[in-house]
């Protein structure tokens, strides 16, 4: 194996790694719903993925001889305000959502943002092929086996808040994609997480939620495991692997996500999946698969080249 291939080999392992990190947060955002307010949880969470990464970032600041790692802090101020206040929304919605939705059915639903991404762009300015299309179509007739209850005529309102969470999700795809090339990715991130738990602890304060200790130690491991592990830990080996990932792979590999919060529902959670649900989170990780296909083959060109 040449030392390409190593590696590539690394990165889609470490791709796959934050793909089960990321999925299995659902079970803990969902677990965590029986005991905290979900603002509360996401302030918390939030603050501790924001803190998390200073280390790093008084690493890159030391170590790193590129211009934007060396900015002045508050030059992330604004950017941080901007992306935390996209990704604040996508977080409450999907959040709130979980109260009355299932982690695996969030998961899914979720990640129709990759859809998303590339038709909301077209808002932006941006281009799109005939295959997000063909994607979109497959993931909306997923996404409504997915979540209609069983008179086939109502949809459940936690699958609707997780939708509309996407939508904000998929817009913080492209905040990011504006604002990082000349900013250090890594203190963009933190910057936007903390603005993200300052705006949740106000919602907090406005919806009135309990602050009892007792719920927040009995939440302490969901907690954890969202803040270190799904917002820190996750995203910082994102970052690393996509240095040397291939982009025909990052897409998919990442969308597995959806796979992973299925899994965990029914493992840890004992969550039941018909036929049907089978069905729309086939079709729904089939259309998520089908509108990335230009970039896949962009990939794999660029490989064979």
């Amino acid at each position: 194996m040449t030392q390409y291939q190593t590696a590539t080999t690394r990165s889609n392992l470490l791709m796959l790694l934050t793909a089960l990190i990321w999925g299995l947060a659902f079970v803990a955002q969902r677990i965590s719903m029986d005991y905290i307010g979900p603002f509360l949880f996401n302030g918390i969470r939030f603050a501790m993925g924001s803190l998390s990464l200073i280390p790093l970032i008084i690493y890159r600041r030391k170590h790193y001889t590129d211009e934007s790692a060396h900015l002045p802090l508050i030059k992330y101020i604004l950017p941080g305000f901007i992306a935390g206040g996209v990704l604040f929304l996508g977080a409450s919605f999907q959040q709130v959502g979980m109260v009355y939705t299932d982690a695996g059915k969030a998961g899914f639903i979720t990640g129709l943002y990759v859809v998303l991404v590339p038709v909301i762009g077209i808002f932006w300015g941006h281009r799109t092929t005939s295959s997000v299309w063909y994607g979109v179509i497959l993931a909306v007739a997923g996404l409504y086996l997915l979540s209609v209850t069983e008179k086939l005529s109502e949809i459940v309102s936690g699958d609707v808040l997780v939708l509309i969470g996407a939508f904000f999700w998929a817009n913080h795809v492209l905040v990011i994609a504006k604002l990082s090339p000349d900013m250090d990715t890594i203190t963009l991130a933190s910057s936007q997480f903390a603005f993200v738990s300052i705006l949740s602890f106000a919602g907090s304060a406005i919806n009135q939620e309990t602050y009892a200790w007792q719920g927040i130690a009995d939440a302490m491991w969901p907690i954890l495991y969202g803040g270190f592990m799904s917002v820190g830990v996750a995203f910082t080996l994102q970052v690393v692997a996509q240095k040397t990932a291939h982009p025909a792979y990052v897409a998919i590999i990442l969308s597995l996500e959806t796979v992973f919060a299925a899994f965990g529902g029914w493992l840890i959670l004992d969550e039941q999946f018909t036929p049907r649900i089978i069905a729309g989170c086939l079709m729904m990780l089939a259309g998520i698969v089908v509108a990335q296909l230009p970039e896949i083959r962009a990939g794999l060109k660029q490989n064979r080249a």
